[in-house]
């Protein structure tokens, strides 16, 4: 059965979806999204049509695994949460998952609930946890082990055409990993999308966490599930956190990309192609991979 609920936020309510069973015997688990305008159901308006969190929703609930997926504070149904969603910090987010944790538990009667963070929901997962302890324990797919900063700089020179822009791109890096806006009056269009004043104070925010030490000495169950065809997060930022925290379950799935699709070829053009896709069904052995260690781990609450 699928329900809209809604979670108090600063200024207005924070709007979701639930899906399943949703009984207390069953397992329930919150889903954050990742980075940028996206919706509850994964997508956003820069060119992302595949409905990931849907169907990890839909595919969870044949598992009698009970899902929220959630409207980021300021975007989309939870617009009148703040009047700038530009001006949100990763602090913002985990409040906002502090009171989507209070208002499930009351909706479920679940005494705890898993945190599903993708990509950079991960880090906000991470930083969520640390303060709840009715929290099961943590989800992280296709999430980064590397602060944010150092990943940018990566996908940054992953692509050819951006070398003309990576001295003045990588500056403004530096800069903001210092806690420093950058001035972009003369900033070519193609990094003003990245760089833009009213993004700076978040991109501050993000580049001052560091995913692998927030995970250290992590007392509760962890998956970390990660495709080995994803062009954003790498499999060297899985394995880092699974240094991390080494008791964590590291599931590496290939032929995955970043959305948790099926890719064949190890073409660019054929794996962002697959980002507009909206009739491709989830990869084999998500599904698979997420639920089976949710029923193995959801009476632990412990590792020690």
């Amino acid at each position: 059965m699928e329900i809209l609920i809604d979670a108090p936020g600063p200024y207005g309510l924070l709007k979701g979806t639930m899906l399943g069973p949703a009984s207390k015997h069953d397992p329930v688990v919150l889903i954050i999204p990742g980075s940028g305008p996206t919706d509850r159901d994964g997508n956003n308006s820069l060119g992302i049509n595949t409905s990931t969190y849907r169907l990890l929703a839909e595919g969870l609930a044949t598992r009698n695994i009970t899902t929220v997926r959630i409207d980021k504070r300021g975007l989309f149904a939870s617009a009148a949460a703040t009047p700038d969603p530009n001006a949100v910090t990763i602090a913002d987010y985990v409040t906002d998952i502090d009171a989507w944790v209070s208002v499930i538990r009351q909706h479920t009667g679940a005494p705890s609930i898993w945190l599903l963070g993708h990509s950079e929901g991960g880090l906000v997962a991470l930083a969520a946890d640390k303060k709840r302890e009715d929290v099961r324990g943590l989800l992280l797919v296709s999430t980064p082990g590397r602060r944010g900063g150092e990943l940018l700089r990566e996908q940054l020179r992953a692509n050819p055409a951006n070398v003309p822009l990576l001295c003045q791109a990588l500056s403004a890096i530096d800069s903001l990993e210092n806690g420093n806006r950058v001035d972009t009056t003369d900033m070519p269009p193609a990094l003003l999308g990245l760089f833009r004043p009213q993004l700076q104070g978040y991109l501050i925010s993000n580049f001052s966490y560091d995913p692998a030490q927030l995970l250290e000495n992590y007392q509760k169950p962890v998956l970390i599930l990660q495709g080995l065809r994803d062009i954003q997060v790498r499999e060297v930022d899985a394995r880092i956190l699974k240094q991390a925290d080494p008791q964590a379950m590291l599931a590496l799935l290939p032929n995955v990309n970043h959305v948790l699709k099926h890719v064949a070829s190890d073409e660019w053009t054929d794996n962002v192609a697959i980002y507009a896709d909206p009739e491709l069904p989830l990869a084999p052995g998500v599904i698979d991979a997420i639920s089976d260690f949710i029923e193995k781990h959801n009476g632990c609450f412990s590792k020690v």
